[in-house]
């Protein structure tokens, strides 16, 4: 444990991570090319991580992160080769990028710094991060918050590189699991996501912490919808990307099906079950009857071994002795399994908890998983938004009013599939229906934040006229520049239409026409035209 005095030292001066990173590499068979993307990528991830910290407001220290990687190269990666593309007996698949073994901590990958990185992070993660008493929840979620998290990682390399910040979507690994991420640490906090998913206590129940503070953050109403949602969405994209890890759960939906079909009847069923333990107590006392009887053991393994192909085929009686005792054991578990179904104070939350697990299970049967998954990504951005209007209302101070208008951008520049980010999803789906996620959701957001950020003298109102104030923020908020506060706007009337341009310092962009097909009014617009006057107060 650092004292307080190695944490001051520690703050003021500054680490060099490039010799901490070649000593650790000092340490590593690592081939030479491995070693120098590596160090290659150390340096750009220096160069642009302040760029990515005034972008997203929230996310690790550069320290943190840096050090974390740095742990991860040596304590969780035995092995990083660089493949080139056509290599023989090379283990990356034909539409991948990169092959990992967890069993030996062994990385091959082409040379693509991104896929390297991405590589790296994903080796250093644990499979499972939620407790397996979450029925189905600890696969799917599991993966959904691993994945998120890796590709979070990967994003200073991918969309900064010291003077510019620009996301291609074909770059990214899976854009669902991105937004979905992003929008969990916006409503949690980076940090609160960062321990769940590197996590090495077992003790901490991090999916019931997940609840409680959804529920203290926001509401339980709205927590139970944000859970529900998030549910669906982590195992449709299981489907779509991992269809291997549900086929047990398939199996688990036939036979829980059956069971709540049989509990329709509660008479028919009880009788059911009392037949089953009855047979069951019936096949312990012959598994006794053989096990206790030489001659009788010696048929069984004549019998069951005249079934069982060569390749199944049962060695020896102590062999099979094992297996009784097995089955036996099994059994038994199976009876006070029953027993606590026919307990009638059991009966009720048994039912509840099978029709628990339907409820998820059903998700399975979907036929059009993409329709489906754009269906629940659409309404988890409505839920989302409606607790960060929350976040909006609990705004005090005028930093806090800045810090929410940059998350806000970044949040409206996430892609939300391959050709459209938040914002433009939402304004094509509003010229199509009402009904879904659309701009009107967005717009009355950003008018809320907007106006918070007036009244913390954050910004200057640029307009009494809420569609006039929407329109200039909308423009604003569609520009990649980096820091917001070094923006200035200039408004220009042509020939009866009106424009706005954006400076930032010496550099301006195109300008683009607003106000399009309304009326304006100019005693309702707070800023003089064609003078320059700067976003942030």
């Amino acid at each position: 444990m650092q004292t307080k005095k190695e944490n001051l030292i520690n703050k003021i001066v500054k680490k060099d991570f490039n010799n901490e990173l070649e000593s650790a590499l000092e340490q590593k068979t690592f081939e030479e090319n491995a070693k120098s993307s590596l160090l290659s990528i150390l340096y750009k991830i220096e160069v642009a991580y302040k760029d990515i910290q005034t972008v997203k407001q929230d996310i690790e220290t550069k320290e943190e992160y840096i050090e974390r990687l740095i742990s991860t190269i040596y304590g969780e990666c035995s092995s990083i080769k660089i493949i080139r593309m056509n290599t023989k007996n090379s283990r990356i698949p034909p539409n991948g990028t990169f092959y990992i073994d967890k069993q030996k901590n062994a990385i091959e990958c082409y040379l693509i710094e991104r896929k390297i990185l991405y590589a790296i992070w994903k080796i250093g993660k644990k499979e499972r991060i939620i407790n397996n008493k979450y029925y189905l929840i600890d696969t799917a979620l599991s993966d959904l918050l691993n994945v998120g998290n890796t590709i979070q990682k990967v994003e200073t390399l991918r969309d900064f590189n010291g003077y510019s910040w620009t996301t291609l979507s074909q770059e990214i690994e899976s854009i669902e699991h991105n937004l979905i991420y992003q929008n969990l640490r916006m409503l949690l906090g980076n940090q609160f996501l960062e321990n769940w998913v590197y996590t090495k206590e077992s003790i901490i129940d991090y999916y019931e912490e997940f609840t409680e503070n959804l529920e203290n953050k926001y509401g339980k109403e709205n927590a139970k919808r944000i859970i529900d949602i998030l549910i669906k969405i982590s195992i449709l994209l299981e489907m779509k990307f991992e269809p291997k890890n549900l086929e047990g759960y398939k199996k688990d939906k036939q036979l829980i099906d059956k069971e709540l079909e049989n509990m329709a009847n509660k008479p028919q069923y009880i009788e059911l079950k009392t037949k089953q333990k009855l047979e069951l107590l019936e096949n312990i006392r012959q598994i006794d009857r053989i096990l206790s009887n030489k001659d009788l053991l010696q048929k069984e393994y004549i019998k069951r071994n005249e079934k069982l192909p060569l390749n199944k085929k049962i060695f020896s009686m102590r062999i099979l002795s094992n297996i009784m005792e097995k089955e036996r054991e099994e059994a038994y578990e199976k009876i006070e399994e029953l027993n606590t179904v026919l307990n009638p104070k059991n009966f009720v939350e048994y039912k509840k908890e099978l029709e628990h697990k339907h409820k998820y299970l059903q998700v399975l049967e979907v036929e059009d998983v993409k329709q489906e998954l754009s269906k629940y990504i659409l309404e988890f951005q409505k839920v989302f938004l409606k607790c960060f209007e929350i976040q909006i209302e609990k705004l005090e101070t005028k930093q806090q009013a800045i810090s929410l208008i940059y998350q806000y951008r970044y949040y409206l520049l996430l892609p939300i599939d391959y050709e459209n980010n938040v914002l433009e999803k939402a304004t094509q789906i509003q010229k199509e229906t009402k009904e879904k996620f659309n701009e009107n959701d967005i717009k009355k957001f950003m008018l809320k934040l907007i106006n918070k950020a007036i009244l913390l003298k954050a910004v200057p109102e640029f307009s009494g006229n809420e569609d006039y104030q929407y329109e200039i923020w909308k423009n604003i908020f569609q520009v990649r520049v980096i820091k917001i506060e070094d923006l200035s706007l200039k408004l220009v009337k042509e020939k009866n239409r009106y424009y706005m341009q954006l400076f930032d310092e010496k550099v301006f962009e195109e300008k683009t026409e607003i106000f399009v097909g309304q009326e304006v009014n100019e005693k309702e617009l707070n800023i003089k035209l064609n003078k320059r006057i700067k976003i942030f107060e």
